[in-house]
């Protein structure tokens, strides 16, 4: 049964509200909105199917603003999120809302920021807790957040909660909030587990299903690759060699995967950034932005890293390990190929993978289609012809300056070999330049020698971490890392060489201290 099309105007929430949506672009309520709204709005406890992307948060964010009491400054409603992107996200989408609507406070609280400062704004006194889990925990224990006067609580991307081993933590945090309360659970996918925690917590409730958003498989080229674990490094980087992406994301299932293909490709000289529950927040903000603004290439990410995290001129997916559930493949790849632009996902199957993939392609309602690793002597025909295309373009272009220096090679040369030389030159390397005795390589670079191997425990990250902590260099200046036993070395832009050496001086490298040189050549 379809649902009545529903215009904000037309539903019972302020004016104040309504004037906030529509400076927002806000007009006819999406699906989850127009069936979850009026149902919230009148008090009933909600289970809602819904992925992300849907409009979710103004489906309950909404009749919370409109429930709050501006007079009382005690927390009358909380939303349990998994991660510490997505407590950022909802927060700033609800002060959006309420933007005109004078005496709400809301406040995200999340590891990884410091909580004396959380501490500090809930003492200020607010209506609305967006948070994870374990920081929630963390405040109840000190104190610091009472729940006594919750009379709304919102459980959003249930499953992806319960898989990261939250169900405890939700348990002990609704024991501490009165029976009476309103309870809505958002989950995109629902299986027992998610009904299990339904019946448990809410009572009398309505369940609302949104059907699944099918991928829009018009701009993406959906290819399946079978690779062994052990050839999976050399498949990402023949892609990403052969392909050159704009921005790139490879997905990995696991914190350690994501390290570790993050060392490897580090450590040959690719421009790439990591990023899973592992990551403290300002490094992850930074990573990002840098994302986003195109300084990093790029990024490996776990699904749930990587959840609200919106990057426009993706153009390149790797699925390096299969998705641990059909949603999940849906929005990865549905990252890349919008607004018209086209993009590519690769997913590496093993044998193992087989039935997974069967059973993602029934799912998505989509097609992988059986293709092969790129080979060197395609990649180099790739950039070959990436190389022709720009020539081509100038030459379409016109508008030469004249230049006896071209006559006269032209005189004296056949056009054949001249095009031959041209050609070699714009494929060679930069002359190597010398500044204060350093001698970089063919590339600009310059080797330094760092004083801590692997029996320190030391990984690529932790160096590149430091690096960027203590210089004003991004991670993309880092160019590959090389881990010994007892040292290590990193190669960086010789520009930069000797003031990493100046500003690393007394610094440590996770937690220890550490001596940087430029390497003898």
């Amino acid at each position: 049964m379809g649902v009545k099309e529903l215009k904000f105007d037309e539903l019972c929430i302020s004016d104040n509200i309504k004037r906030a949506l529509d400076e927002m672009g806000y007009e006819k309520a999406t699906e989850i909105q127009a069936k979850a709204i009026p149902e919230i709005l009148a008090g009933r406890d909600l289970i809602g199917q819904s992925q992300t992307g849907t409009g979710k948060t103004a489906s309950y964010g909404l009749p919370i603003i409109e429930k709050i009491n501006i007079n009382d400054k005690s927390v009358q409603a909380i939303i349990l999120c998994p991660t510490r992107e997505l407590a950022i996200q909802i927060a700033e989408e609800l002060r959006k809302f309420y933007k005109y609507q004078p005496g709400i406070k809301c406040v995200a609280i999340y590891g990884g920021q410091s909580i004396e400062r959380q501490i500090m704004d809930l003492k200020k006194g607010v209506q609305i807790v967006v948070g994870t889990p374990g920081r929630v925990m963390d405040h109840m224990r000190r104190r610091t957040l009472k729940l006594g006067n919750v009379k709304m609580v919102v459980l959003d991307e249930a499953d992806e909660m319960l898989n990261m081993g939250f169900e405890e933590d939700i348990e002990t945090i609704l024991k501490d909030i009165d029976d009476t309360r309103q309870t809505i659970l958002f989950s995109a996918t629902m299986n027992e587990r998610i009904l299990k925690v339904a019946r448990k917590y809410l009572s009398e409730l309505i369940n609302i299903k949104i059907k699944a958003k099918e991928l829009t498989v018009e701009n993406i080229e959906q290819v399946s690759l079978d690779v062994k674990s052990s050839q999976k490094d050399n498949a990402t980087m023949r892609l990403l060699d052969a392909y050159n992406p704009t921005k790139a994301v490879i997905f990995c299932n696991t914190k350690k995967k994501v390290d570790d293909v993050f060392d490897v490709l580090k450590t040959n000289k690719y421009q790439v950034e990591a990023i899973h529950g592992d990551i403290k927040q300002m490094q992850r903000d930074r990573i990002i932005k840098n994302l986003k603004n195109g300084k990093t290439k790029i990024l490996i990410a776990t699904d749930v890293a990587a959840r609200g995290i919106d990057v426009k001129d993706l153009d390149l997916v790797i699925n390096y390990d299969v998705p641990q559930d059909e949603e999940y493949y849906v929005h990865r790849i549905g990252r890349t190929g919008r607004n018209g632009n086209t993009g590519k996902a690769f997913t590496f199957v093993s044998p193992k993978d087989r039935s997974k993939i069967s059973s993602i392609e029934r799912y998505a309602k989509t097609k992988l289609k059986p293709g092969k690793i790129p080979t060197q002597q395609q990649i180099e025909e790739i950039n070959n012809e990436k190389i022709f295309e720009k020539i081509q373009t100038a030459i379409n272009q016109g508008e030469f300056s004249d230049s006896k220096v071209i006559d006269k090679i032209l005189e004296n040369n056949d056009s054949a070999l001249v095009a031959k030389a041209l050609f070699k030159m714009i494929s060679a390397t930069p002359k190597k330049e010398v500044i204060n005795d350093v001698v970089p390589n063919e590339d600009g670079d310059v080797k330094l020698f760092i004083s801590l191997g692997k029996r320190d425990k030391i990984m690529a990250k932790d160096i590149v971490g430091s690096f960027t902590t203590n210089v004003d260099i991004t991670g993309n200046d880092i160019r590959k890392i090389n881990i010994l036993d007892k040292f290590s070395f990193a190669q960086v832009p010789f520009e930069y060489a000797n003031t990493i050496v100046t500003q690393m001086e007394g610094k440590q490298i996770k937690g220890k201290s550490v001596n940087i040189e430029i390497a003898n050549s």
